[in-house]
């Protein structure tokens, strides 16, 4: 059984079990390991006047701290099963004694001591807050489980360009001009985020604490700080318009704003597309929010919720299936959706395309769904010879004058000629959507030609609006 024994911060923070334990095991001849020399609580080790060996030779030939914390930790175990390791700080918190405690299946004794982040706490004065407490050096793995908040203490922070990369991970969160309390060697200095990487030391003892920032002083925002306004604005000392929305009446927002998000991807406008994805999520925690105060889900319900669909749904990246291509990847999806919505039938798929989906969108959709099921053409060519059956279908109806059975043919024209797209490869509410985009550029041209020949718009002939829109075509091009 090895022994692992926590020094503490300070010369003489040893407790009197592991002042105990250190002169058994040398008395025993016992290795004594200890993992660096350059601490303050190492005098404790020179003091007990033990023989012993530094590791500190270890960090040189050590790439990363992960590596380090296992190369620590492979060295105590080669020591010997009654060896005695020696960390500064708490045990418990040194990470190369989780990685002894992994490595050994938890066969080790620890006996604690002081306790670094204590230290800390005391320094930053967060004593009586709950904070987060983490490594510099697993700050960010720690940053992509969303596990960082404040208060925060990031502790290990012993070297310049190791502050430099902490500096642009915290600024990104938290706002780089956010004030945070620099402690170093028993000393505390204020300083904004961008200047974690301009301080005279960094040592072992160094670390960065930030405090609990109010909603109004913050400059970088979360997916909760969202929710957190929403909910404000609902209250009833918040916004008069707010407090009497429903999802019935804020329902058309969503579709506007999704619309506006695609406006802006077309226009290639970073800027836009920033602020439109605001929009969406805006309205995505809203209706959140609303079934909060009903009680029928939250948002950790609604997260959970997309995590698992994505998890489940790509069953060739997180199960057995397998996918080489995007059509296989998609053909995945369609699959574990027809299982998780419990449609037995491909007719349950068809019906399940929302009915407020855009004509042309549901049109295709619908096709492919029903083409699933082996209900399609063969081929683009079958499909144009079903599209000219309609249109003739629809002359007849045109023809005798019957403007109900006109206007249902009209709609089976539209159907057959989504199909034609569809069997194409072709996307028909984009196609749709940028042949009217070029109609409305083209004709705003041809007007602007016109007047400028003195021509009254309105008088203009078929024919002469059709030689002023392919100048319009010609000048566009």
């Amino acid at each position: 059984m090895i022994t692992v024994i926590g020094l503490g911060v300070q010369a003489g923070d040893v407790t009197k079990r592991g002042e105990e334990a250190i002169l058994q095991a040398a008395k025993t001849g016992a290795p004594i390991l200890v993992r660096t020399a350059h601490t303050r609580s190492y005098q404790s080790v020179l003091d007990l006047g033990v023989e012993h060996t530094c590791l500190d030779y270890v960090y040189e030939s050590s790439r990363n701290f992960a590596t380090l914390a296992k190369n620590l930790a492979k060295q105590v175990a080669l020591a010997g099963d009654n060896a005695v390791y020696l960390v500064d700080g708490a045990a418990t918190e040194d990470n190369s004694v989780k990685a002894l405690s992994k490595r050994l299946r938890g066969k080790i004794e620890i006996i604690d001591g002081v306790s670094k982040i204590t230290s800390i706490v005391r320094l930053a004065g967060f004593e009586g807050c709950s904070y987060t407490a983490v490594s510099a050096y697993e700050l960010f793995e720690r940053a992509q489980t969303g596990a960082l908040t404040l208060p925060l203490l990031v502790y290990d922070l012993d070297d310049r360009a190791l502050a430099g990369d902490c500096k642009l991970l915290l600024g990104d969160l938290f706002g780089e001009e956010t004030v945070a309390k620099y402690v170093c060697a028993e000393k505390v200095v204020k300083t904004p985020l961008y200047g974690l990487d301009r301080q005279k030391n960094y040592d072992y003892t160094s670390a960065v604490a930030i405090a609990e920032t109010s909603l109004l002083e913050k400059r970088r925002f979360t997916i909760n700080d969202l929710k957190e306004i929403i909910v404000r604005l609902r209250k009833p000392n918040g916004c008069p318009w707010d407090r009497v929305q429903t999802n019935e009446s804020i329902k058309m927002a969503a579709v506007e704003e999704a619309y506006e998000l695609v406006d802006a991807i077309d226009a290639e406008d970073d800027d836009k597309i920033l602020e439109e994805t605001g929009d969406i999520l805006l309205q995505a925690i809203f209706h959140t929010v609303l079934k909060e105060e009903t009680g029928a889900f939250t948002l950790t319900d609604v997260m959970t919720g997309i995590c698992d669909k994505l998890i489940s749904r790509h069953t060739h990246v997180f199960g057995k299936d397998s996918a080489d291509n995007e059509s296989g990847a998609l053909n995945v999806w369609e699959k574990n959706k027809m299982v998780e919505k419990h449609q037995t039938t491909y007719a349950d798929a068809v019906n399940d395309v929302p009915k407020c989906f855009p004509a042309a969108m549901r049109a295709q959709k619908v096709g492919k769904r029903a083409a699933k099921a082996g209900m399609d053409f063969a081929d683009v060519k079958s499909a144009e010879i079903r599209l000219q059956e309609e249109l003739l279908e629809f002359f007849e109806a045109l023809s005798l004058g019957d403007k109900d059975k006109t206007e249902k043919e009209l709609g089976d024209v539209l159907f057959a000629a989504v199909n034609v797209g569809r069997k194409a490869g072709c996307d028909c509410e984009k196609a749709l959507k940028e042949s009217v985009d070029r109609f409305a550029k083209r004709f705003t041209v041809a007007e602007r030609l016109a007047l400028a020949d003195n021509k009254t718009v309105t008088e203009l002939t078929e024919s002469e609006w059709d030689a002023y829109y392919v100048k319009a075509k010609a000048e566009l091009r």
